[in-house]
């Protein structure tokens, strides 16, 4: 960790206990455990949920449930995520911790392709994060515009792909095309508002304009 970093964690909200167990136990027992949010994109997606205020929140790639349950820390009474998980293998790991937390109450957790499942759900969503496949972004963003209501909000990780957008000519896998495919499309897109944070791995905050068509 750079020093920039540890300054930053150092002067932010602590990770509580249960959330520091959750990303120790996510690194120990699953591959790739650095996707997981991790202590400071945590802090901002509270931090966001507060703000937004939002009821209802769609959630693409739950992994082990870190960002789940701090979009869950952050709603009001009666608000709720549905976090979908397309794998299922995934599933004996993530449920106890999900359900073990302080607010598994306001988590719905699905296994499933929330491409296909989400829109059945007939929920209108007032905020989504997408974090899933890489490949299947664009086709998660068109579902996500469809599912969310204008003015809301589409949250998406890792849209800086450690740097790995910037190759060149061409990107060497499909994960990365998928990534430059969705940033290209979304910049373009004369239906949202867009920023992309240099955060971690780079995350896209995406406001559907009010006047949006669907």
């Amino acid at each position: 960790m750079d020093t920039i970093e540890q300054y930053i964690l150092d002067h932010i909200d602590p990770e509580d206990d249960y959330l520091y167990r959750l990303y120790r136990a996510t690194n120990v027992h699953l591959l790739r455990g650095r996707m997981a949010s991790g202590h400071l994109q945590g802090r901002l997606l509270k931090m966001l949920v507060h703000m937004i205020r939002p009821t209802n929140i769609l959630e693409v790639g739950t992994f082990s449930g870190y960002s789940a349950i701090c979009m869950a820390e952050g709603l009001e009474e009666g608000g709720r995520v549905y976090t979908f998980e397309i794998n299922d293998e995934l599933e004996d790991f993530t449920r106890p911790w999900i359900e073990g937390s302080a607010v598994g109450h306001r988590i719905e957790f699905i296994i499933g392709d929330a491409v296909v499942e989400a829109p059945k759900l007939g929920i209108s969503f007032d905020m989504a994060f997408i974090d899933g496949d890489k490949r299947t972004y664009l086709d998660c963003y068109e579902m996500a515009l469809r599912v969310v209501k204008p003015g809301g909000f589409i949250l998406a990780d890792n849209t800086l792909w450690d740097g790995h957008v910037l190759s060149a000519p061409a990107p060497a896998d499909r994960q990365t095309k998928g990534i430059e495919d969705f940033n290209d499309f979304v910049a373009r897109d004369t239906r949202v508002e867009r920023v992309i944070l240099p955060l971690r791995d780079g995350l896209t905050l995406i406001r559907i304009k009010p006047t949006s068509p669907k």
